[in-house]
């Protein structure tokens, strides 16, 4: 199935929830492309037990497209000071929730309790913000990315997947501010900063 071999699919198919397949990113070690960026396969970040947001989301699609759902990623755009995320949607009775790596305390999973994709992202507006000031720098969102659209090598490929992360920052965006309402948007309180900046794994 999708190259894989015996081994890991029987793995990924122990991954049978939205809930399992968190609990077993939150097991990885994060990555720090300590060495230059990566954009690993699922087979590589199993084989590495290592993983940022990207390499995290593409393993929880997989998994889920084992289990015969679709693999769909959501992109956050942010301000050009920040980070971008993507993270794996899943939906339940009709339901939104996510699937998600992260190295702090936010920017997490999400429970399927979200009507729209967009009420979805906006769940991680507050959320988003710097360290150093509390300015909020999420802006935009994108529809749901169906990863089949290229294929189903990346699944398994030794190869940087870097070509993926450009076609989905190059795809179709909504605004999540309102406009004219940037300016009533309030940073982030020294306390949320804090605690925001509480890492899972040092560096």
């Amino acid at each position: 199935m999708f190259s894989l071999s015996k081994e890991e699919e029987v793995f990924l198919k122990k991954l049978n929830s939205p809930s399992k397949i968190q609990d077993y990113l939150d097991s990885l070690s994060f990555n720090f492309e300590k060495n230059g960026e990566t954009n690993m396969s699922p087979r590589y970040v199993m084989e590495m037990k290592k993983a940022h947001c990207f390499e995290g989301a593409l393993l929880a699609a997989a998994a889920l497209m084992v289990a015969g759902e679709k693999p769909l990623i959501l992109s956050l755009h942010v301000a050009d000071e920040d980070w971008p995320h993507a993270v794996t949607l899943y939906k339940k009775n009709g339901y939104w929730g996510a699937i998600s790596k992260t190295n702090h305390a936010v920017l997490r999973f999400r429970d399927p309790i979200y009507k729209t994709v967009r009420e979805l992202a906006v769940s991680y507006f507050h959320e988003y913000f710097l360290a150093k000031n509390g300015e909020k720098t999420l802006r935009a969102y994108s529809r749901p990315i169906n990863l089949k659209r290229f294929g189903t090598d990346w699944v398994t490929t030794s190869k940087s997947l870097s070509c993926i992360t450009v076609a989905i920052s190059k795809t179709k965006h909504q605004a999540l501010i309102p406009r004219g309402n940037e300016i009533y948007v309030r940073v982030a309180s020294p306390l949320e900063r804090k605690a925001s900046s509480i890492p899972e794994w040092k560096k």
